[in-house]
């Protein structure tokens, strides 16, 4: 078949004196042979199905981008030689060398690999990124970007390590919580006087000037003077917001969703405590 190279896993080197041998025998110039050390799980046992997903296409589903993948595989047991770890895949082929593989055995680390996911997805451009969010809701609203979502994007790139993240933490922006969470309900909200305290926040809202500072002012103005926590109002703001204790900061992303949404969020959570 003309194959000059062989490179494979080191778990084959007592294969290779024999088919060595088969060349000969058959009047044929062996290719060289190369053998790497194999990738292993965090239990430093063979990589397989019980570690997880073991699919590129299994991973592409969970929201790693196919540069990330390749950045992260390609430093499983090779080394450029220097600290540098983040390369395209041009970068890579440029620098690779079977002399730098290691002679040990590499361990397939998911924290690193959504490391390298978060550091690819940081680098791509806003266009780049919504092209890869098609289905997500901000993905499939044109080509065109305007200010509102470059912020939006700005906002949740800190937090977000997977494309899935993104999904997940853009629906609020688009679209009012369906419900809420039940635990988040029954931590923050289950206090007396929390729906009048929401409704009192709605109306101070209703008046205020729209940015970061002034909604935080007038949030912990409203806590000193109905003497309750500022944290009481925060989650509950931020549960009607997204229906979950969970979300990035509260005032940035208030600012984001406008006055209009903010206030009716409010009053519809306050309705239903």
């Amino acid at each position: 078949m003309a194959i000059t190279h062989v490179v494979r896993g080191d778990d084959h080197i007592s294969n290779t004196p024999k088919q060595v041998l088969l060349y000969h025998a058959f009047g044929k110039t062996p290719p060289a042979f190369a053998h790497v050390p194999l990738i292993m799980g965090p239990d430093k046992q063979r990589l397989s199905k019980r570690h997880g997903a073991t699919s590129v296409t299994e991973y592409q589903k969970q929201g790693y981008l196919p540069e990330a993948m390749f950045n992260f595989l390609a430093l499983l047991g090779w080394g450029t030689g220097s600290n540098d770890e983040l390369f395209t895949r041009d970068e890579l082929i440029q620098r690779f060398n079977l002399e730098a593989i290691s002679g040990g055995n590499a361990v397939f680390n998911t924290e690193k690999l959504d490391w390298f996911n978060h550091q690819h997805l940081l680098k791509l451009a806003d266009h780049e990124l919504i092209a890869r969010l098609k289905g997500s809701g901000i993905g499939d609203r044109g080509s065109g970007i305007d200010a509102r979502t470059s912020a939006i994007l700005a906002l949740l790139r800190p937090r977000c390590k997977k494309l899935t993240d993104f999904t997940d933490q853009l629906r609020p922006f688009f679209e009012d919580p369906s419900s809420y969470d039940p635990e988040a309900v029954k931590k923050h909200l289950a206090t007396a006087g929390t729906k009048d305290h929401l409704l009192a926040l709605k109306d101070a809202y209703a008046g205020a000037e729209w940015n970061e500072a002034e909604l935080e002012r007038v949030l912990r103005q409203l806590a000193d003077a109905r003497t309750v926590k500022a944290g009481m109002l925060i989650q509950g703001t931020r549960i009607a917001m997204t229906g979950r204790m969970v979300s990035p900061g509260l005032f940035e992303m208030l600012v984001l969703l406008g006055q209009e949404t903010v206030i009716r969020r409010l009053d519809r959570l306050a309705s239903q405590l």
